[in-house]
Formats: structure tokens, sequence, C-alpha cells
């Protein structure tokens, strides 16, 4: 595996995201996905699972300091008086002093604290020593902008829906002048993926699935980082084994076609920006 920098931090290109695990799965899934050499781990404060998590990656014997741990702050505490203590929970459930990158949780809207505010609160965090990292969560491209004018500590991500039935270029494009990194989740299109024939006929190329097609194309793209999950031990050597092969121009040009202008699959009307 590869990490992808971004504004000095060095993130594993493919994490292991536990949205939507419940703590048995997590229990029983993420030890082994880091014995396997994941060591990139995603949570979030509305997943409940922080404290499985924590509890995961110590039974799993792996160094704390080869992990690079995120969680996010949902909508409900971006308010000053909530926001530092909703960090400091985080960090008693996860089991440890500090995470590796904390973000917006994953949407800008739903919650009417400015956004100046939400900063500071982020940037406060940094400067307390509870996160090495800071970015932001399904901004659209001038919210982007704007955070990363208002943030002393620079963004290292804005993690959104990326797979091949959306085009992100125009926060790739923002990613690159802002030097942060885009971090993808539902790479799997909400199972869209595996049965999709384009890229199960590349697949058969390099004696791959479709869904390994996929992952590959993400995190073969400069600045692009992707999330895999699964609550299958078996699956997991299938997710972790995207790097012993690469797609061609031809092939990566071939899945940036299935783009589509319908393509995207979260959005949720209180909390969702506009688009680009």
């Amino acid at each position: 595996m590869h990490n992808v920098n971004a504004n000095g931090a060095e993130i594993p290109a493919l994490g292991f995201g536990t949205f939507r695990m419940d703590d048995a799965e997590v229990a029983a899934v993420l030890p082994e996905a880091l014995k396997l050499g994941f060591r990139h781990v995603d949570t979030a404060q509305v997943y409940g699972n922080e404290a499985a998590v924590g509890a995961a990656i110590k039974a799993a014997g792996v160094a704390r300091d080869e992990i690079f741990l995120t969680t996010k702050v949902w909508v409900t505490e971006f308010a000053e008086a909530d926001f530092l203590p909703s960090v400091e929970e985080s960090l008693k459930k996860l089991g440890v002093d500090h995470v590796d990158l904390l973000l917006l949780l994953h949407w800008p809207h739903g919650n009417d604290t400015p956004r100046e505010v939400q900063i500071a609160e982020l940037n406060k965090t940094v400067a307390k020593g509870m996160v090495r990292h800071i970015g932001v969560s399904n901004y659209n491209v001038a919210e982007m902008h704007e955070a990363a004018k208002l943030s002393d500590a620079p963004l290292v991500t804005n993690q959104v829906e990326y797979h091949p039935y959306l085009s992100q270029a125009p926060i790739l494009k923002a990613c690159e002048e802002l030097g942060m990194v885009l971090t993808g989740y539902y790479g799997m299109a909400d199972g869209l993926v595996p049965q999709d024939e384009v890229l199960k006929d590349i697949g058969s190329a390099h004696g791959k699935t479709a869904a390994q097609v996929a992952l590959r194309w993400l995190v073969q793209q400069p600045r692009v980082v992707t999330l895999s999950k699964t609550a299958k031990l078996e699956r997991l050597p299938e997710n972790f084994g995207i790097f012993d092969f690469e797609l061609s121009d031809a092939q990566m040009e071939a899945i940036h076609g299935l783009a589509r202008p319908d393509g995207r699959i979260i959005s949720p009307e209180d909390m969702s920006p506009e688009w680009d």
C-alpha cells in the first residue's frame, strides 16, 4: 500500500471504513483487517461504534503509531460549547490520546453554527494536541475554499462520495489547488459496482473482480484515498488485494466514462450542499 501526501499528512491510500458496522462486526472484522495490512481506520461519532473500534485496534496488536485513525464530529456538536467535549468523548471511547484526522462529519449543513466558529473549534483540537490533522466532509468547491481561508491549520482532505458513476472532477481540481486529497466513500456504489459489465471485463484481464478494479481505479488516481468496508471476513483479502496490478490509461478512461449525471447516491436534503 502507498501513502498519499496532503499538506504534510501521510494518509494510507486504502482505508477500512466502519459505517453501518455494529460492535460485534467491528470486533470480528477490524482486528483481522489490521493483521492483513490495513493501516487506515475510519469511524465517526454518529456511527455509534467508536468504543468498539478502539477495542478492536487494541485486540489487533498493531502499534498505535502505525495506524492512521479518523473520526468525525456530528452536526449536532458543532457549537462552541459542544465541539471540544464531543471530541474528548470520542478520544475516551477510542481509548487514545489523539486521532490522526478529525473531520466535520459528513455534512456542512444541518446546524446553524457559523462556519467560522466550526473551523475555529476544529483548529482548537489541533492546538490542544487532540488531533494531528483536520479536514472536512461533503463540502462543495466554494465551501472548501472558504474553510481553507478560515483555518489556521491546513486542511488535508474532503471526504465525499466517489465511485465510477459519479465524477468528482471539480472537487479533485480544488484539492489540487489547496494541497488536499479526496477521501472517497461509497466506492461500491451501493452494490452496483460488482455487477458492472465494463468493470468485470477489465477485471478479467487482470484476474481481479469488478470491485477490485473500482478500488484500484480510485487509488490509482493522484490525490485520491478511498475507504473500503466489509463485515465479512472472507471479503477482506479481496478488498486489500488491489496493489499488485495497474490499470492502463485506456482502462482508467473507460471507468471514468461510466460517470453519469444521476450517479450521486447520498444527498440528504437537510444537510447537503449545492453540489458542483
